[in-house]
């Protein structure tokens, strides 16, 4: 997400480069702590929110288990009227409960982990911004004393220019790259979907007879 990406970019800030480049130092200081304080609020929130979603997205995951057991039981009682129509009705919307309990589970997997990246993010940035807080007179003192080092920061900037120019170029070359992959795995996927499709029905009427088989075999015994 793009407030992880802005978290991540005053996360690797080097604080005496920032103030080396600067024109106004203590300007740039300040600045840089107020960017950290505003983006340590704007994680806090999002590491509420995100915790509330999972929460949300558990207790969606144990309804539809209740589910599961719900229409079992309705399967069954249909196999002891002899309504096998019941019974293959209510085993199909039990699998059908059943797959939806997966899918909440892999989304609560996955919210979990973005809640623990958050939650990441926001200790580092947290150090980060003590950090700033602690050096910020330091640094200055420091930048003051190095203003005589004109021609060095103006070569150091200079540098900094055509590595910042490298990597966009890398980073585009990437961009278009992955674009490439993109493309090319959506239209495999597009071939794949029918075939899919078929086979998970065929999948879907075997593992219905084959519960309706065991109902009918309890029920015998």
């Amino acid at each position: 997400m793009a407030l992880l990406e802005r978290v991540s970019t005053l996360i690797r800030a080097n604080l005496n480069e920032l103030i080396d480049k600067a024109e106004h130092p203590e300007i740039m200081i300040k600045q840089v702590i107020l960017d950290m304080e505003n983006q340590l609020l704007q994680v806090k929130t999002q590491v509420a929110i995100a915790i509330a979603d999972q929460h949300l997205l558990e207790k969606k995951q144990k309804e539809n288990e209740d589910k599961i057991g719900e229409w079992n039981r309705k399967a069954e009682l249909a196999v002891n009227k002899n309504q096998d129509d019941l019974a293959r009705a209510a085993i199909e919307r039990s699998l059908q409960y059943k797959q939806l309990t997966a899918s909440f589970a892999q989304q609560v997997a996955d919210q979990r982990l973005q809640v623990e990246s958050l939650k990441v993010a926001l200790n580092k940035l947290q150090q980060k911004l003590e950090e700033a807080r602690s050096k910020s007179d330091v640094l200055i003192a420091q930048h003051r004393r190095a203003r005589t080092m004109v021609k060095a920061a103006d070569a150091h900037s200079i540098a900094g220019n055509g590595s910042s120019e490298a990597g966009f170029e890398r980073m585009q070359r990437k961009v278009q790259r992955t674009e490439a992959i993109g493309q090319a795995k959506t239209e495999l996927l597009a071939e794949e979907d029918n075939l899919e499709e078929r086979l998970a029905q065929l999948e879907k009427e075997d593992e219905i007879n084959r519960i309706l088989g065991e109902l009918k075999a309890k029920k015998g015994a």
